[in-house]
């Protein structure tokens, strides 16, 4: 190896020694091996040298080039995890120690919303329901009235799973909470009147849907149940929920296959300031109606003597609103100063802004 190569070497090694952090040591690698480099100017000075010359010089410098490249590499990763172990030090928690005062944990808006709600329907009289996240189809779609051409069982909106141990019940992760509903009336006889929150699933991401999220789904059986309870239940509800002792509240004709009638639930909003309960707009944000009678036949009630009403609503959509969180995204991302932000005392008890 020549002395312009030693020096070269020895240059670009004391360079890598003294480089403690990423930067240098990337300045040193380019300043070798990039575009123009100092060896790579090398290489490049081959073509002016004679056959013999050229061989020789070639072996020389393609030696350096693997072995430079190896070094800077090596000395790379040293200063990764160099980097590495610092930061993991100054982050160590001893779990053993209390938590500071400023450091106490915030409740999830999630959970919050979750919390008023039980505690506002609780005070109409419903009760807390839960079931499984994995519903076999008939749960989560045949029972509710849902046939096999619907959109909604398409493989591109369901997460479907592989058959139970009986190899004939095809499962899914329940698209929502209704599967509750179903499970409740085939177990409990009416009277009935329950709100059922959880985990749902659907094949959907952007900045409004999420492949995972949350509803809460409400249902209401007994004799004699007509559209004015549904409409005053939601009304009230809303008003309380968004602190709005007059918010407007409109009811539009929609479809769903599990009611009928269906209603979709609009409340006034301002378009342009975003405040709910002022200005000329509307802002859907739930879906009710009737319990279509086939439902009740498949849960073993006879329609003629027993009625009620269900409704459902996105958990996520309602703490947005309410909160002025713009992105559903943020949700699910642990960000602590993000949780800092929105989140909510763990201390603080859920109390109702407007008697129901």
């Amino acid at each position: 190896m020549g002395d312009d190569l030693e020096a070269l070497k020895s240059e670009t090694l004391a360079a890598l020694a003294q480089a403690q952090d990423h930067a240098a040591w990337d300045a040193v690698r380019v300043g070798t091996l990039g575009k123009s480099g100092r060896l790579t100017k090398l290489l490049k000075e081959l073509g002016r040298m004679s056959p013999e010359e050229r061989r020789e010089r070639g072996q020389a410098l393609n030696r350096l080039r693997d072995e430079l490249g190896g070094l800077i590499d090596a000395r790379g990763q040293e200063i990764v995890d160099a980097v590495l172990r610092a930061r993991l030090e100054k982050e160590r928690v001893d779990v053993t120690m209390p938590a500071p005062i400023s450091e106490l944990g915030l409740l999830h808006p999630i959970g919050r919303t979750v919390e008023e709600m039980t505690a506002i329907f609780g005070a109409m009289g419903f009760s807390f329901a839960e079931g499984p996240d994995i519903e076999s189809q008939w749960h989560n779609f045949s029972a509710l009235n849902t046939p096999d051409h619907h959109p909604a069982r398409t493989e591109h909106d369901t997460f479907y799973l592989p058959p139970g141990q009986d190899g004939q019940v095809e499962r899914v992760l329940r698209t929502q909470t209704s599967g509750v509903q179903i499970r409740t009336m085939l177990t409990q006889e009416p009277p009935i009147r329950i709100i059922a929150p959880g985990r749902t699933y659907r094949a959907d991401h952007d900045a409004t849907h999420s492949p995972m999220f949350h509803q809460c789904e409400g249902l209401v059986i007994d004799k004699n149940i007509t559209l004015g309870h549904l409409k005053g239940c939601l009304i009230e509800f809303l008003r309380v929920f968004f602190d709005k002792p007059h918010l407007p509240v409109r009811f539009r004709a929609s479809y769903f296959p599990f009611t009928e009638p269906s209603m979709e639930v609009d409340i006034g909003w301002s378009r342009q300031t975003g405040e709910i309960g002022e200005g000329g707009d509307w802002l859907e944000v739930l879906g009710s109606g009737m319990v279509h009678p086939r439902v009740l036949a498949n849960c073993g009630l006879d329609p003629a003597v027993w009625q009620g009403f269900a409704f459902g609503m996105g958990v996520e959509r309602l703490t947005m609103l309410k909160n002025g969180i713009p992105d559903l995204r943020s949700f699910y991302e642990s960000d602590l100063r993000w949780l800092r932000h929105y989140g909510f005392s763990s201390l603080s008890s859920v109390s109702l802004a407007e008697g129901v």
